[in-house]
Formats: C-alpha cells, sequence, structure tokens
C-alpha cells in the first residue's frame, strides 16, 4: 500500500529532559563531517517498529529520563520500549512495554516515573513524519538537521503520523486484552531489554594505541570499575575511575583520524571517553579500545553514576557475537509477523 499524506498525529504538552525525532541514522556523508546520528539503542527502535508493522528504519520518539507528556489526538497503535519511564495514561492505566498497544483518542500519556534505563522509544504504527536530511530523518542537534528542524522537541508541537502500510493495518485484527482507553495482546518481545545491573560488563577489543598504555594503566582498564560521567551525552560518554589511565610514551600528538561508533579515545586526563551516536567523524585523541557493536546499545541505557567493567574479546569473537544477535533479532521480526497475522 502507498503512502498518502498524515491522517493522525500526536501533541507534545511537556517535551521532557530530552526528547528528539530519530531513525536509524543517515549513512554516506561521514567523508564530508556528518555524524551518522540515529537511536542510541537501535535494538529497541527498531522492535518498537516491528510491533507496530512499521519497517526498521521508520521514525520513532527517542525519550531521555523522563518529563514528556504526549496527547493522542486520534485512536492509533504504538509500542513502547527501551527504558522503562513508567509509562501511564492520565486514568492512571499503565501502559504495557514491548507489545503493541491500541491507545484512545484523547488519552493523554506521560512518561515521568523513572524506573529503569535512560532512553525510551516510541514508535507509531505508519512512522512519524518530520523533516528528511540527508536520507534520515533522525534529529542531530548540532547540526540542527531532521526531526522537527533539527531540535528537541517543545510544548505545543505537533507530531503527525504517516499512513500506514499494509503490515501495519493488520494490527487492528489482534486478539487483545482492553483496559479502559488501553488494549493490548497478551504476548510480549522483551528479550532485547538491556537487564538493570549493578555493574554492566561491556566487551572491548583492543584498540590501535592500546600499546602505548602503561602496564598499571593497561590492567586498569580491564579491571577498574569506570562511572559514567555527569557530562555525558548523546556525543560521547565520559568515563570516570579513582585510577587514571597513563601512557607510557608521548601519544598527545597523533595524526587526526577516522573514528566510529564504539571507539574509545583517550585525552590527556585520563578519563575514557566512548563515542556514540552523535560522534565526530574524526579524531585526535589515542583510540585504546573499542566497544564490540553487540554491548553499544548498553550505553544508551547507562544514565550518569551507573557503572561498567571491560571484558577483552577479539575482533573474531566480536564478530560472532554481533551475527549470534543479528540472527535472533532476525527470528524475532519473523515471530512479531506471525503474531500480528495470528498466524500462530
Amino acid at each position: 500500500m502507498g503512502r498518502g499524506r498524515a491522517a493522525m498525529s500526536l501533541t507534545v504538552l511537556k517535551p521532557g529532559l530530552l526528547a528528539t525525532v530519530q531513525d536509524l541514522g543517515r549513512y554516506g556523508y561521514q567523508k564530508y563531517g556528518v555524524a551518522v546520528g540515529g537511536a542510541m539503542d537501535e535494538p529497541a527502535a527498531r522492535v518498537a517498529n516491528w510491533l507496530v508493522g512499521n519497517e526498521d528504519a521508520e521514525a520513532v520518539l527517542e525519550l531521555t529520563l523522563t518529563g514528556t507528556e504526549l496527547r493522542v489526538d486520534q485512536d492509533m497503535w504504538l509500542a513502547v520500549c527501551g527504558g522503562d519511564m513508567g509509562a501511564r495514561t492520565d486514568a492512571g492505566e499503565v501502559v504495557p512495554l514491548w507489545r503493541p498497544v491500541w491507545i484512545a483518542e484523547g488519552t493523554i500519556l506521560s512518561f515521568r516515573h523513572y524506573q529503569s534505563g535512560c532512553r525510551t522509544y516510541v514508535a507509531i504504527a505508519g512512522g512519524l513524519e518530520a523533516n528528511v536530511s540527508m536520507g534520515s530523518r533522525s534529529t542531530y542537534l548540532r547540526g540542527a538537521i531532521g526531526g522537527l528542524d533539527g531540535r528537541t522537541l517543545g510544548t505545543g508541537d505537533r507530531l503527525e503520523i504517516r499512513q500506514r502500510g499494509r503490515e501495519a493495518l493488520a494490527i487492528d485484527k489482534l486478539e487483545v486484552s482492553s483496559s479502559g482507553r488501553l488494549k493490548w495482546p497478551l504476548w510480549h518481545a522483551g528479550g532485547f531489554a538491556v537487564a538493570p545491573r549493578e555493574v554492566h560488563t561491556v566487551r572491548l577489543m583492543q584498540g590501535e594505541h592500546q600499546n602505548l598504555l602503561t602496564a598499571e594503566a593497561l590492567r586498569n582498564l580491564y579491571h577498574e570499575v569506570f562511572r559514567i560521567g555527569p557530562s555525558s551525552d548523546r556525543m560521547g560518554y565520559r568515563l570516570q575511575s579513582e585510577r587514571k589511565l597513563k601512557f607510557g610514551e608521548q601519544a598527545s600528538e597523533l595524526i587526526t583520524e577516522p573514528v566510529v561508533h564504539g571507539t574509545i579515545q583517550l585525552p590527556p586526563d585520563g578519563n575514557p571517553i566512548v563515542l556514540l551516536a552523535d560522534r565526530q567523524t574524526t579524531g585526535g585523541y589515542p583510540r585504546i579500545g573499542q566497544v564490540a557493536s553487540v554491548d553499544i546499545p548498553v550505553f544508551a541505557q547507562l544514565k550518569p553514576g551507573d557503572r561498567i567493567r571491560f571484558y577483552s574479546v577479539t575482533p573474531i569473537e566480536s564478530e560472532r557475537l554481533k551475527l549470534e544477535s543479528e540472527l535472533d533479532m532476525n527470528q524475532l521480526r519473523t515471530i512479531i509477523a506471525l503474531k500480528l497475522h495470528h498466524k500462530t
């Protein structure tokens, strides 16, 4: 089915701490200095889209920690995945996570009570209408492109919803339970949620300049517990620990080279920086590690003060873990599609 003009909408009553429109990012422009961007927790965004019959790359809302309040202007299907912000309606009904949910016109949806994680993704059947820049609707705040004029959501913004395709229309026939203004199926797809832990383990490959660390610093890299610093953002997470990492020889005047998602740089202050979705495309700090791509979504759900520990893996192990994860994701997508079409 083709796409027509937007037929439904959400109104932003309160924007919250940091709410933006995101998709899977803009590729092919890093050589021009344009960040890839996109959803910080890509698996959560993808699953949210699948649950409402959308393709992977449809635009979703990325909400951070707390404070967002939306009014549903017409009946619609949505899915809430990722961090748990205690989504509730104005009638006090709890919105279940990781499943398609039908919500009635006029309902006010609030994300006010942080419970776990850091970022929540809201997908709407049909997808969000937003500015397309270089092939993506993702908001890149530093470049002021994509999303809603390249900015965060604001009070009074009206988020238009694109017309649903064939897969998204199939949801209307789901067998559901109901509670007031909400309806949802009993099954869910929460297997890709980042589980709360006292200390998260993140797998790390050796970086090009890791051999420049002192022997003590190298031990600390893999044995120290790091805290997420307060100045962390979508561009990068700054890690703090009691023991600073140091180099055994001069490494501060390196040639600027390309960096990628999950690259760990070490500036002169000895506190590592993990580069994330809105990272710069090049960097001159020593690159001491590369986070295994399968673990990058972990950072999306960590907030300042949360703790991590690195575990060493080889590139071959990292590739195997990623392939296994994608096989699991593909299996989940197939199961969701069968559920939406009642082929149980």
